[in-house]
C-alpha cells in the first residue's frame, strides 16, 4: 500500500476503536502481546536482517538499541501488559460545570483519532506506541527507521494478528512500508488524516519534523542533558548518580552529557569522577568515559572541550565537563545549553535545592536522583511515546493522558439561548 493508502485506512477505521469499551481494548492488548511471543522466532529472525545490513553502518551503541533478543521481547510483552492493566482516559470526566440555567458542561477526555510516529532505529518503540495508541482509542501509524525496518514490520504483524483475534481491524496499527524520506514528508503534510504526529529520534528528525510539517507535531527526544554536582553535595553520592546517568545506556535522550561541578570542590571532585568513569571502568574491561573539559576542568580531565561540545547529544561514552562558581551560573548554563529534557542537582543544601528546581525550565528536574528515571514506566505511566520537551499540550513523559484530548459534552432539558 501507498503511505497515503494507509492514512486512508487509518481514517476509516479509527472511529471504531474510538468507541470500543475498555475490555475490548484490554483484550486487544493481552492477545498483541501473546502473538509478541508467540512470534518470537520470526521476530529474531527478522532483526537478524537488520542487525546484518547496520553492522559497521552505525555505532555500537546505536547497534544495541537495534537489537533484541528473547527476554527483550519478552519485555515488550510485558509492556504492552502492563498498559493494559492501567485505567483507560477515554470518557473520564475532567470538570463538571453547572451553570444557572440548568446546562451541565461536562469536560470529557477523548481520543485524538490518528497518531502517526517517526522514529529510528528502535524496535522496542514499535510496540510501545502501538499500545500506547489502542489504549488511548487511536489509530496509530508507525514510521520507523530503515534500519529496523525488518524487525518493526515482524512485530506489527504480531500485533496485528493480535488485533484481528478479537475482531478489530487490523489497519488500527500499521507500519509505513516506504522507508525513504517521501513517506515521512507524506505524514508532515496528512492534513485530514494525521490528528497528531510525534517524532522520535535525533535532533535531525525532530526539527525536520517541526519545521516541515503541516499537522499538528509534537518535539520530543533531544536531551542534552545535565548534572550539576553542587559544593554541598555528597560526592560519593554524585559518583553514583553521574555513572548511573552516563553509563547506564548512554545511547538514550535521558543519559547524561554534561557535568557541572561547583569550583570550591572541583580539585576534589574532578580525579574522583576520572578514577570511577575511566581508570576503573577500563581496569573492569568497561568503557571508559572520554570527557571534553572546559579551561578549569582540564587539568584534571586531560581532553580539551571543543565549540560545540556542551551543545551535543553525544549519545555515546562522551561527557562535557565544566566548573562554574555557584548554583546561579549552573542555572544560567543550563538555560543556555539545555534542550528542555532533564537536569538534576546533587546538593545536601536545600535552598541551593529550591532554587534549582525553581528556576531551571525543564520537563524533569531533580534532586538527588539520576536523569535515566525521565521514562514512562519509572513514572508510573505504562511505556511512553517518547519525551516531550515543549511546553503546550505534552511535557515530560508521554502516557495515555497525553495522547488524548478533550471535547465539551452539555446536558439540557430544552434551553435555548
Amino acid at each position: 500500500m501507498t503511505t497515503l493508502e494507509q492514512m486512508q485506512a487509518a481514517k476509516a477505521v479509527a472511529p471504531l476503536l474510538a468507541c470500543a469499551d475498555t475490555q475490548l481494548k484490554n483484550r486487544a492488548l493481552l492477545a498483541m502481546a501473546q502473538a509478541l511471543l508467540d512470534r518470537t522466532a520470526d521476530i529474531l529472525s527478522a532483526n537478524a536482517v537488520d542487525m546484518a545490513k547496520a553492522q559497521g553502518q552505525i555505532s555500537t551503541v546505536m547497534l544495541d538499541r537495534l537489537a533484541l533478543n528473547e527476554s527483550r521481547i519478552a519485555a515488550m510483552a510485558e509492556g504492552i501488559r502492563q498498559v493494559a492493566a492501567l485505567p483507560d482516559p477515554v470518557g473520564e470526566v475532567l470538570a463538571t460545570e453547572r451553570r444557572p440555567n440548568g446546562l451541565v458542561i461536562e469536560k470529557t477526555a477523548v481520543a485524538l483519532g490518528v497518531i502517526a510516529i517517526i522514529y529510528e532505529s528502535r524496535p522496542n518503540v514499535t510496540s510501545d506506541a502501538a499500545a500506547l495508541c489502542v489504549k488511548s482509542g487511536n489509530a496509530c501509524i508507525l514510521r520507523g527507521g530503515k534500519e529496523a525496518y525488518h524487525s518493526a514490520s515482524a512485530i506489527t504483524s504480531a500485533m496485528q494478528e493480535g488485533l484481528a483475534s478479537v475482531g478489530l481491524p487490523a489497519q488500527l496499527v500499521q507500519l509505513i512500508q516506504d522507508t525513504s524520506r517521501n513517506s515521512a514528508n507524506e505524514l508532515m503534510q496528512g492534513v485530514g488524516y494525521i490528528d497528531l504526529l510525534i517524532p522520535r529520534g535525533g535532533a535531525g528528525l525532530i526539527r525536520a519534523c517541526t519545521e516541515n510539517a503541516k499537522v499538528p507535531c509534537i518535539q520530543t527526544g533531544t536531551g542534552i542533558c545535565h548534572i550539576y554536582v553542587d559544593r554541598a553535595a555528597d560526592l560519593k553520592m554524585a559518583l553514583r548518580i553521574i555513572e548511573n546517568a552516563k553509563t547506564s545506556r548512554p545511547s538514550v535522550c535521558n543519559a547524561a552529557e554534561v557535568c557541572l561541578v561547583h569550583r570550591q570542590i572541583a580539585s576534589e571532585f574532578l580525579p574522583m569522577l576520572k578514577q570511577a568513569l575511566v581508570t576503573q571502568r577500563a581496569a573492569e574491561g568497561k568503557t571508559p568515559v572520554e570527557f571534553r573539559a572546559d579551561e578549569e576542568a582540564v587539568q584534571y580531565l586531560g581532553i580539551p572541550a571543543g565549540a560545540d561540545d556542551f551543545d551535543t547529544e553525544f549519545l555515546d561514552y562522551i561527557m562535557a565537563v565544566k566548573v562554574v562558581a555557584s548554583v546561579e551560573e549552573a542555572i544560567s548554563h543550563i538555560a543556555a545549553h539545555s534542550t528542555g529534557h532533564s537536569e538534576a542537582i546533587v546538593t545536601r543544601d536545600d535552598a541551593a535545592a529550591k532554587k534549582f528546581v525553581r528556576l531551571v525550565d525543564s520537563a524533569a528536574v531533580y534532586i538527588n536522583a539520576s536523569t535515566r528515571f525521565t521514562d514512562g514506566g519509572e513514572f508510573g505511566l505504562g511505556c511512553e511515546m517518547g519525551i516531550s520537551t515543549q511546553k503546550l499540550h505534552a511535557r515530560g513523559p508521554m502516557g495515555l493522558r497525553e495522547l488524548t484530548t478533550y471535547k465539551y459534552i452539555v446536558r439540557g432539558s430544552g434551553q435555548i439561548r
